[in-house]
Formats: C-alpha cells, sequence, structure tokens
C-alpha cells in the first residue's frame, strides 16, 4: 500500500453522545493505530479533534463530505468505531471510496461500537459497498494482528462462514412448509401496511426497504409523521393516560420515579409515555396498520418522553386497553408489533412471524434486540441481547411482575421516559435478520436458547453495557461470535420464543418457508435446527 493508512472516525449526531464517548473512542483508535504501525504501515487520521466540540467524530453528513474531499479516494481507509454511530454521516464518502475499506470495532459493551459498526456494515452491503471487517477487546490478539497484516497487503480477510447454509441445499417438512408458505399465500393475496412514523432512524440505511422489494411480499408502507403522533398525544385526556398507568400498577410493573426530571423517572414522564402509547394504537387503527415503527431518535426526543414504554407495551398480547374515539376496544387480544427504530427489515420480520406463530398456536410476541456483547460463562459463549425498553414484558422472567421501569440515560434521552426492563425467561428461541444484499431481500435464520444466569452476572453485564434496558442471555445454537459477526449485516436480531426445542425447530423450518415463498433468499445459520 503506498499510500498512508488513514483513519476516520465516525460517531453520533448528539453532541453529549459524542463528549462523553470520546475517551474510549481515542484510547480505542491509538491501539488501531500502534497496531498499523506495528505491522509497518504509516497512519493518519482523516480529521482533526475539534477542541470547540470537545470530541474528534464525523458528527454530520455535511462534516463528512467535508472529510472525505481531503482523502485520497485510494488511499487504505479504516473507519474505527467504539460508540454507535449514524452512517449515513459517512457512507456518501465509501461509496465513491476506491480504495480498501477496513471497519473495526472494539469488543466491549461500555459504548455500542459493535453495534454501530454492524449497522454500518449492513448499510455497506446494502449499498454494495466492499469493505473488510475486524474486531478485537485488547487488539493484540492472532486473529486480529493476522487479518489486519492481511489487510494491509492488498488482501481479502478470511472468515469461517461454514455455518450458513443455502435454504436450498436443505429438506424442510411438509406440514411445518405448508404453515408457512399458507401464511405466505395469505399476505400477498390481502396485502398489510407496516406504518412508518418518519423514515430512516439515526442514519441506519440498512433499516430501510425499497419500496419495489418490499411490495413484492405483499407489504405496503403508510409513511406517518412523528408530528401526528404528538398531536395525537396532545388530544389524549390525562384520565386515560392514567388508567393506563393503574393497570401497569395492578400487573406489578415497578416504576422507579424520582422528583428531579433531569436524572429521574417522573410521574409526569410516564403519563406522556402512556398517551404516545394511546395515540399510536389510534393511529394505527385510523391507517389500518398491520405493524408500526416510531423513530424518536432524531425529532420526538426533543419534545417527549422516550417511546419505549410504548413499544414494549404493544408488542404486548396481554397489555392495556385501548378504545378508539368512537369507544371500540383497538386491536382486542392481539399485539400489535412495533419494530424498534423504523427498522423495516425487523418490521417486516415482526409481522410475519406474529402471523405464523399464532398459527402454529405460540405465544407471538416478538422483539428486536441489539446485537450488543457476549462473553463466556461457564464453557459458553453467551450475548447480550439488549434493547432500549422495546421487548414485550411476556418475555421478562416474571412478566409485568418482573418488569421494572427505569429512567433512560440521559446522554440519550434528555427528556427522560421509562424503559421495560427485564430479563428475558430462559427457554427456545428463533432468531432472525432480514438483510439487503444484490439488490435483493435475503433472510438469515437460526436457533438459540436463552441461559438463566445468576443474578451477580446479569448485573454485571448490566453495569458494562446500559443498565437500564431489558437484557436476553442467549448461546446462538452452533454459531460462534465470530461467525455471527462475520455474516451478520445488521445491528438488530430479531427473537420469538417457541415452547419447545422441537416447536422452535417446526417454527425456524415455517418460517424459513414463509420467506422463501414470499420471494427472500433464505439461508439457515448454525446447528440443532432439525433440518438436512
Amino acid at each position: 500500500m503506498p499510500d498512508p493508512v488513514v483513519l476516520i472516525a465516525n460517531g453520533d449526531l448528539r453532541l453529549a453522545a459524542n463528549q462523553k464517548c470520546w475517551p474510549a473512542q481515542e484510547k480505542v483508535e491509538a491501539a488501531v493505530s500502534e497496531a498499523i504501525r506495528a505491522a509497518g504501515f504509516e497512519v493518519r487520521r482523516g480529521h482533526p479533534f475539534d477542541p470547540a466540540k470537545g470530541h474528534g467524530f464525523i458528527d454530520s453528513q455535511k462534516h463528512g463530505m467535508e472529510v472525505f474531499r481531503h482523502i485520497p479516494r485510494t488511499a487504505p481507509l479504516v473507519v474505527v468505531e467504539a460508540v454507535w454511530q449514524y452512517s449515513h454521516h459517512v457512507l456518501h464518502g465509501l461509496y465513491s471510496h476506491r480504495g480498501p475499506i477496513l471497519t473495526v470495532a472494539n469488543w466491549s459493551g461500555e459504548w455500542p461500537g459493535l453495534v454501530g459498526m454492524l449497522n454500518l456494515n449492513g448499510s455497506l452491503t446494502k449499498a454494495g459497498v466492499k469493505y473488510d471487517s475486524l474486531w478485537s477487546s485488547d487488539f493484540e490478539d492472532a486473529f486480529f494482528r493476522d487479518n489486519l497484516s492481511r489487510w494491509l497487503r492488498g488482501e481479502r480477510v478470511q472468515y469461517d462462514l461454514s455455518h450458513v447454509h443455502p435454504l436450498s441445499s436443505l429438506h424442510l417438512p411438509a406440514e411445518a412448509a405448508e404453515a408457512g408458505r399458507a401464511i405466505a399465500g395469505d399476505l400477498r393475496e390481502q396485502k398489510a401496511i407496516l406504518g412508518i412514523f418518519d423514515e430512516g432512524c439515526m442514519g441506519m440505511y440498512n433499516a430501510i426497504i425499497p419500496d419495489e422489494l418490499l411490495h413484492a411480499t405483499g407489504v405496503f408502507k403508510e409513511r406517518l409523521s412523528q408530528s401526528a403522533l404528538y398531536a395525537e398525544m396532545r388530544r389524549t385526556s390525562d384520565e386515560e393516560a392514567r388508567a393506563v398507568r393503574a393497570w401497569l400498577d395492578a400487573k406489578g410493573v415497578q416504576f422507579r420515579t424520582g422528583l428531579n426530571p433531569e436524572t429521574d423517572l417522573t410521574d409526569a414522564q410516564i403519563i406522556e409515555q402512556c398517551k404516545m402509547y394511546i395515540a399510536a394504537l389510534r393511529i394505527a387503527a385510523d391507517f389500518g396498520c398491520d405493524a408500526i415503527g416510531i423513530q424518536y431518535q432524531q425529532g420526538l426526543k426533543d419534545i417527549c418522553p422516550a417511546s419505549d414504554l410504548a413499544e414494549g407495551l404493544l408488542n404486548n398480547v396481554d397489555r392495556p386497553p385501548v378504545r378508539s374515539r368512537s369507544g371500540e376496544e383497538l386491536y382486542p387480544g392481539n399485539a400489535l408489533p412495533h419494530f424498534n427504530e423504523v427498522d423495516e427489515c425487523a418490521g417486516l420480520d415482526a409481522l410475519v412471524t406474529n402471523r405464523l406463530w399464532r398459527r402454529l398456536g405460540y405465544a407471538p410476541e416478538t422483539t428486536l434486540h441489539d446485537l450488543r456483547y457476549g462473553e463466556d460463562y461457564n464453557g459458553e459463549f453467551v450475548w447480550v441481547f439488549e434493547i432500549s425498553g422495546a421487548a414485550p414484558p411476556a418475555h421478562h422472567t416474571g412478566g409485568y411482575a418482573g418488569t421494572v421501569s427505569e429512567r433512560q440515560p440521559p446522554m440519550y434521552f434528555h427528556l427522560g421516559g421509562g424503559t421495560l426492563k427485564g430479563v428475558a425467561k430462559p427457554g427456545e428461541v428463533v432468531w432472525s435478520r432480514i438483510f439487503i444484499a444484490d439488490g435483493k431481500l435475503k433472510a438469515d435464520l437460526g436457533r438459540a436458547r436463552v441461559r438463566e444466569l445468576p443474578r451477580e452476572e446479569t448485573e454485571r453485564r448490566w453495569a458494562i453495557t446500559t443498565p437500564q434496558w431489558p437484557i436476553m442471555h442467549a448461546v446462538t445454537c452452533g454459531v460462534s461470535r465470530d461467525q455471527m459477526m462475520a455474516r451478520h449485516k445488521a445491528n438488530h436480531i430479531q427473537v420469538a420464543y417457541a415452547p419447545s426445542e422441537e416447536a422452535a425447530n417446526r417454527a425456524l423450518a415455517a418460517k424459513a418457508a414463509l420467506f422463501d415463498e414470499l420471494g427472500l433468499e433464505v439461508a439457515i445459520c448454525g446447528s440443532d435446527h432439525g433440518l438436512s
């Protein structure tokens, strides 16, 4: 590589997040730069630290375009991520870059750098941009150093993808396949609507399904405005919101409240969140939505508390009743699937999962999680799947009674609002991810087992990630940490429980058949899926 390696750091749009996370980013950049120099190559930073802002991140698309105007098009480029990042800040420059691109993240739960890198990877994959990717806890392990040297020599990083099995190479049981194909047929015939409350959350280009790809599945978007959601909240009475709060109190949800709205969850914030829950159901019913996604970041974060409590309730079958303006109960006896951060790939997944699980007779609650972090525990690699409060209480040990609502971190949620925090119950789950590559919709599916870890281990994992958020301790069947990282093209992973291992195998086969019938390119990942 005749040119020096150029290192860039993409960040958040929110100043407070960039400032608070900068020390971790600076430490990781130093370790990556040292590794590049140790391999015999020169490295320089592609943009300076900004003393006025107090950080050295690319913090907007405008800023990113300014940075890329000064980066040689053929230079080897390393994108280092120790934090959550907005992919659109740099995607434009990576589109037109002609040199090799490497994305790197630190294996740490402190700030969601792994989540940010996976989002950027999914966005690059959708955009058709070639890249390689590496991750490490200390940047001294053989996997990182050997593959970094290979990349610096102009070679591609090699990954073990032996866990990925094209659906065409496997045989699906007839009964399960029939169930999946029946749901697909109904969907194409009857159609369905995804309610999109403002598209394109936090730069997640990978989370937007082009209309022509989505329409082929029988699903169509109703593009809604979050300003309409807020207006509907303003029309919702305090009395109705207090009834939702009272229902949750009676179910045993523990709201950990205080008096300072800057740092505490307050009763006023909870009432606003209950109004959002009511308003979301009413707007969804007005437009005939079969699933909805609220963006919240950005926009709503500046005018109302977090959307996560509403999102978790919507994903639960047993939830506070809400009536239309004329008095009719809305979506009675059903969840209204919600896809966090308007991740449309997760939205399509949640919609079909809800319908298929109901046909199979399984509890249909489903949610996405961030693929946040993980460590070995008792000889197994146990993932930390974690999301900002949108998990349904039915997934928690103890249900509502095992659910706690804590104030969202002020760094991201300055107007507060509570989560629906809990520990995912042990059991069998099917995981999946719809993504876009080569201009096509694709889907990976696999099995996982949710473990019950000792309380002190759960608390430790919460403490090194985000302690206010619901957590799932997951062991992916036949998929190692590095295999998952190499293959997964998104920051999110969809999960749904099955009542037994046999039921999970049946559900996975049926869901694979459903996706295949809808025209998606399907792969089964890992083992213990009962297919051959």
